[in-house]
């Protein structure tokens, strides 16, 4: 229960939390792309099976490799795609602590 408490609860409760502490004036546009993070978790249709409560999606799935990460630090650096690179970067940090729990 903690695990799921713990991993849905970044996936969207961080969003808005992020978004209403920095980014006030846009708050709900950005909460919405902070959100949209959790559209790389596509890459679980090419696992099978496409769900495994008991996996570890970090270096598992290809948009959850090192060098996808890698990648969403970079977006995150730049100022351009800075919001679109912390939403990844919210959606690994949820999944890394889901792993992190996992081995508990």
């Amino acid at each position: 229960m903690l695990r799921f408490l713990v991993h849905y609860g970044i996936h969207f409760l961080v969003p808005f939390a992020v978004a209403l502490l920095f980014y006030r004036k846009q708050w709900f546009k950005v909460a919405l792309i902070l959100l949209a993070g959790i559209l790389i978790d596509v890459d679980h249709v090419f696992a099978n099976p496409i769900f495994d409560p008991n996996r570890c999606s970090i270096g598992f799935h290809p948009l959850h490799s090192y060098v996808a990460i890698a990648g969403y630090v970079l977006l995150f650096l730049l100022e351009k795609t800075r919001i679109v690179g912390l939403a990844l970067l919210i959606h690994i940090l949820a999944d890394s602590a889901d792993c992190l729990l996992l081995r508990l």
